[in-house]
């Protein structure tokens, strides 16, 4: 198991072949996928194993300290989803009128077992941390404008509004949140 990352209740870890039933479970529940670009569609287990998988594996050989990380509770041992934390720039809504071709995309989805426990919130405040400490400049988080808690979290982690836009694969409403390297130093929740 390869680590990225440690929090006090969480590992975040590089994902293994191994991990595809995982996946796909995160994946089938409906509440966990209702925003996102799926819109409560699951995901089928033919696309975990050809599709995503393998892009996750192809960022690893693409970027030394990015890309999606599989978020264990250190209690239990147990799978409860997933960060992301990489270049928008390779995101499918990258949009330069918005963001930098520089900014380090923040993403998260956990299962439902797991919300609520401030666990979205520590992970992705250690990954900020951590770009900070290691470069980074800006990071960006990407949420449909109805998803109240994802938006609460980017707010906890210290992110701000910078923008509404309409996400045009489904013409929903979608906010931009962020945070540079300075503002961060000025945050209260920096340890």
């Amino acid at each position: 198991m390869e680590i990225f990352l440690e929090t006090e209740r969480l590992i975040l870890r590089k994902f293994t072949a191994a991990d595809a039933d995982d996946l796909f479970e995160l994946d089938s529940e409906p509440e966990v996928v209702k925003w996102t670009t799926n819109l409560g569609q699951p995901t089928p287990y033919s696309v975990v194993i050809t599709e995503i998988l393998p892009e996750i594996f192809q960022d690893y050989e693409k970027y030394k300290n990015y890309g999606y990380w599989a978020a264990i509770e250190k209690s239990s041992q147990a799978f409860i989803g997933w960060f992301l934390f990489k270049p928008i720039i390779d995101a499918s809504y990258y949009n330069p009128q918005f963001v930098n071709p520089n900014d380090i995309e923040l993403g998260y989805r956990l299962r439902k077992a797991a919300w609520g426990k401030g666990y979205a919130t520590e992970g992705s405040k250690a990954l900020i941390k951590k770009g900070f400490s290691e470069g980074v400049e800006r990071v960006v988080a990407v949420a449909f404008a109805k998803n109240l808690p994802s938006i609460r979290v980017m707010e906890k982690a210290g992110l701000k509004l910078q923008a509404k836009v309409i996400y045009e694969e489904n013409n929903q409403e979608a906010v931009l949140y962020a945070i540079n390297k300075n503002d961060y130093k000025k945050c209260i929740f920096q340890e």
